[in-house]
């Protein structure tokens, strides 16, 4: 259980300061967080336009349109501006309990791995850094790059390569510790 918990906590913080880079430091997810010298008059007009916060698709019918209508509606729009909008009436800022939050998320995230890596009989390094990275994979390919089919985002690029990177250093870690021989 102690090799576990090491392992959970060291993966966990690794996944966690891979995170902080790409987002900071290495600045790769820049594309889908562009400055623009109009925000204030676009977060005015948001205000006044939308009733409440939610995300948003522009252009959309509203509910209960039918098929038919809503099928019109996209065709007309091919070729013209569209915009997805995660529009909140208040900024909070809770860097600390943010960070904290997405750490324990991370340990957690790297326990459940090695339970997984714990149920396989012939475990070695190379099994378990394959296994981090698969996941990796997997978690990329369920979330961001399916999100990014429907919903072109600008930073796919980055999604991926933080799945590559931060799980390929996760494996490499838990590859070590995991299968490490026990000292005689």
């Amino acid at each position: 259980m102690k090799k576990t918990i090491i392992a959970s906590l060291v993966g966990g913080i690794l996944l966690f300061m891979w995170q902080f880079l790409s987002w900071t430091a290495i600045n790769l997810h820049s594309p889908s967080q562009q400055y623009s010298p109009k925000q204030d008059s676009i977060l005015a007009m948001l205000k006044t336009h939308l009733d409440k916060e939610g995300g948003y698709y522009l252009p959309s019918a509203p509910a209960g349109t039918s098929f038919e209508e809503m099928e019109k509606l996209a065709q007309d729009q091919i070729g013209k501006p569209w915009a997805s909008i995660q529009y909140h009436a208040a900024m909070e800022y809770n860097m600390g309990l943010n960070m904290l939050r997405g750490l324990l998320a991370n340990i957690f995230i790297i326990w459940l791995l090695c339970w997984i890596l714990g149920k396989i009989n012939a475990n070695n390094f190379n099994t378990t850094f394959t296994a981090s990275l698969l996941v990796g994979i997997i978690v990329y390919l369920n979330s961001s790059y399916t999100g990014h089919i429907w919903y072109p985002m600008f930073d796919i690029r980055a999604y991926l390569i933080d799945a590559l990177v931060s799980w390929a250093l996760v494996g490499i870690w838990l590859g070590w510790w995991l299968n490490r021989k026990k000292a005689a």
